[in-house]
Formats: structure tokens, sequence, C-alpha cells
């Protein structure tokens, strides 16, 4: 019985995973659509190489895209078994709300296992390789597109000119460069010989000139000077080659673990740069610990959501996650300045998550709704009625028929408006009178209206009686709970 029970939920949550998964990484990959195709169109970066690009990219996405997916999958597949009355039918039977919980608990930690693997080994990779690999591209573009007795740009900001260019050694002569990467002084450069080096471990290259001579001038032409030299490096870091995508050392998220340990060994106590190692030696483990908390609050979040219906859940999700991530980047700000030690920081918005994965599970297995979500909704209530009042005088207004009056032309969510009080007092006294008791389609039931069962009842499988032989003549029995 439990085994099935389990396998059920399993299958409810893990289509909703992978899907909320692959819709998050297409989002913020779609986000840098722009600069990727600039890469192919301005740049001449061939396809596979932006192919490899975004490979390298997915692992730090789906790092940060799967809380967001554990969240959403649990609530949207609680909510349509909530929806659908199944928590009632299963409560019914004798299983409280904490048994449903171990098939949540497994898939929630091995969304923790995959979210340790990709933090600790793919994120690094991926982020050292795309630098990697931003750095080949503006090796090859250096020697493709320096052209003798040419104007040409290969690297932003820096204008070449060479009388003479060798592939083979990387040598020019009679050498002109304008650099105007300083956006107060144009640099231009004039020598007999000029050098390209390359140092891939530091990601820098190097133009060594020699007997030139440096003109000086500020970009307003208030006041220039000359420099003569017998040699001169010019040096050209990734984020002049390729729109800031890299520095000079490796930043903390292309370290390893091994790395990091030794990193924050070598960085005298109290820094900015050892406070970020840190931190970003924490984060490795406490994000995906908040993998598996967000999939534990979506039990009883999907449970006091049933009649908000699949948006509103997702909505809440991602106000979960985003306020997370909020929480998250701010205790990283506090933490940078040393206001706040990493070592306790870093873990405020796991505890956090783990307060509220715990309120809310107690609200839901005593059946109590949530004051802060009430409230939200009261408002959303409120919002929807004066909304559809405007509209019916808006209508009036402009000359058109009113909307329907009578309850029984009423849409569902308006009979909800009517009743919660929100509006006109003379409209809420007609649909009480006309719909005294509701019941499902489903479990042919019927409550009184302020009955905590009909409220549980979706919108799109109610339906409403005049009086209680009605409903009795229709097939349906009255609830043990309210007595209508």
């Amino acid at each position: 019985m439990k085994l099935t029970l389990f396998r059920y939920i399993i299958h409810e949550i893990w289509p909703t995973f992978f899907a909320t998964l692959f819709v998050a990484v297409f989002i913020i990959l779609a986000t840098r659509l722009l600069s990727i195709t600039e890469l192919i169109i301005t740049k001449g970066v061939h396809v596979s190489q932006v192919v490899m690009m975004v490979i390298y990219l997915l692992p730090d996405i789906v790092a940060f895209a799967l809380p967001a997916a554990s969240l959403i999958s649990v609530v949207v597949a609680f909510l349509r078994l909530s929806a659908d009355s199944e928590i009632i039918a299963m409560e019914s039977s004798g299983i409280s709300l904490y048994q449903m919980l171990p098939p949540v608990v497994a898939l929630s930690l091995v969304g923790f296992l995959i979210a340790i693997l990709v933090s600790v080994f793919a994120v690094p990779w991926g982020n050292r390789s795309f630098k990697d690999l931003v750095f080949q591209i503006a090796e090859s573009r250096a020697d493709l597109e320096v052209r003798e007795h040419i104007f040409c740009e290969p690297f932003d900001n820096v204008v070449f000119y060479v009388g003479r260019f060798s592939n083979r050694d990387r040598t020019m002569s009679d050498v002109f460069v304008a650099d105007r990467r300083d956006p107060e002084v144009t640099n231009t450069i004039i020598a007999r010989e000029g050098r390209i080096f390359f140092d891939p471990e530091k990601r820098i290259v190097t133009l060594q000139f020699i007997k030139g001579t440096i003109f000086v001038a500020e970009k307003n032409l208030r006041s220039s000077r000359t420099i003569e030299f017998d040699t001169y490096d010019l040096n050209i870091g990734l984020k002049d080659m390729m729109a800031a995508l890299a520095s000079r050392k490796k930043r903390p998220k292309e370290l390893t673990i091994k790395e990091l340990v030794d990193r924050i060994k070598g960085l005298p106590e109290g820094t900015v740069k050892r406070n970020e190692t840190m931190i970003e030696l924490l984060e490795k483990f406490s994000i995906p610990i908040a993998v598996f908390f967000m999939g534990i609050i979506g039990v009883p979040l999907g449970a006091q959501l049933w009649s908000r219906g699949r948006s509103a859940g997702i909505a809440v999700s991602l106000l979960v996650f985003f306020s997370y991530y909020i929480f998250l980047a701010g205790m990283r700000s506090v933490c940078e300045t040393g206001f706040l030690s990493p070592s306790v920081g870093v873990w405020l918005p796991d505890i956090f998550l783990l307060i509220c994965c715990v309120y809310l599970l107690r609200l839901s297995a005593r059946e109590r709704p949530s004051h802060l979500l009430s409230a939200v909704f009261a408002l959303q209530d409120y919002v929807d009625a004066k909304l559809y009042l405007f509209r019916r005088q808006w209508r009036g207004w402009i000359g058109l028929r009113p909307e329907p009056q009578s309850v029984s032309e009423v849409p569902e969510y308006r009979q909800l408006s009517l009743l919660s009080g929100l509006a006109p007092a003379e409209e809420a006294g007609t649909a009480i009178s006309a719909r005294r008791y509701v019941s499902s389609i489903r479990m042919h039931k019927f409550h009184s209206l302020d009955c905590k069962w009909a409220k549980r009842i979706s919108p799109e499988n109610r339906c409403f009686f005049e009086s209680r032989e009605e409903a009795i003549r229709q097939g349906h029995l009255p609830c043990k709970v309210c007595n209508p």
C-alpha cells in the first residue's frame, strides 16, 4: 500500500521537476542570446565554439535553477492532489501528511546530491573551460585579423596597422596602434618593430613594441604628451578581448574545493579576498542544502494553495525562491565586508528555510491556514472584486449590456467574491440566499458554505444547491462535520 502511494507521488513530481529545470535553463540562456549572436556575427566566432561556450555555462545555470525546480515540482504535484481531493481521501483513510513525506524526502535528497556534484565538480570545470575557450578564440583572432597595410581591430578598442606581419613567429614591423580602452585618454603607439606574446596561465596577451613613441592625448583634447621608448609592453586581458568575461587570476568560482582551501590558507584573516573565497567554499554546500529544504517546503505549500490553482502555486514558489536568493545575496554582501563571519552568514538562509519548513508542515498537518498566505490571497480577492465592480460600471458608462447579476449566470470566481463580503451587501445577500449549499461533483457530499471542507473543493468541481432537499434528491450526502 505505502509503496504504491510513494510511487504515485514520485510519478507526480519528477516530470514537473525536469520540465521546470529545462524552462529555467532555456530562459537564462535566452537572456544571453544577444551576446552569443554578437560573437557569431561581429567577432567571427565559429558556431561550434559558441555551442561549447553554452555547454560550459550550463553547470552554473543548473546550480542556480535547481532550488526553483525542486520547489515548484513538489508544489504543483501537491496542488493537483489537493485540488482533486486526493489528499482528503488519503487523510480519511488514515494517511497523514507526514506519511506522504518519504517520497518527497527521497527526491529532495536526489536533488541535494545532484546539486553537490554540480557545485563541487561541474561549476569549476565549466567556468575554467569557458575562460580557456575565450582565450583560445582571442589568440586565434589575433592571428587571423592582423593584416598587412589594413586597419584592423583584433581586440576591443585596440586598432592595428602594420607594414609587415608574420603569422609564424607573430612579429610585426612599422607598427601603428591606437589604444582607446581608457575612457579618459587615447594612447597612440608608433614603433619600428613589435611582437605578440600569449600567456595561457594568466590569460594575458602582451604586445611588445621596440623603439618607438607614445602619443598620449586626453579625450577632451585639453592636454597631451609624448613618450619615447626602447621597449614598451602593452598588456591585454580577457576583459579587453571578449566583452569583459574574465580576469588574469582564477576567480573563486573556477577553483575546486582543494584549491579554495589552499587559497584561504594563504590569505590574511579578515581581508575581503579571504571572505569571498570562504563564501564560495561554503556555498558549495549551503545551496545544495537549500535544494533539499525547498523540496520539503513544497508539501505544505501545495496543501495550503489547493484552491488557488497551478498559476498561484508557481507564483508563490517563485516568490519563495527569489526571497531566498535575495536573502543569500544580502548575506554574501554582509560577509564580504567582514561585518559577519562567512561561517555564520552563509548558513542563515538555510536556517530560514528550515524554520519555514517546520512551521508550514505543522500548520498543514493540523489543517490550519497560514496567516501570511491568507492575508495575501485576501488582498487578491479584494482586488479581483474591485476590478469586477469597476468593469461593470465601465460597461454601463459606454452603453454595453451589464455583466450578468444573477448567481446562476455569474462565474465561479465571482460567487466566491460575493460570498467573501467583498461585493456590495445586496449582491452578497442575493448570492447567499440563492446558493446555500455547495458540493463536489467528484465526492458527492454537500456542505454549508462556511464549512472548512467546502473551501477545499476545487472551483471547477463545485456545484451549488438552493436547498438541502435539492442536494439529497440529486444523490449528494450531507457532510458529517458541518451537518447542513
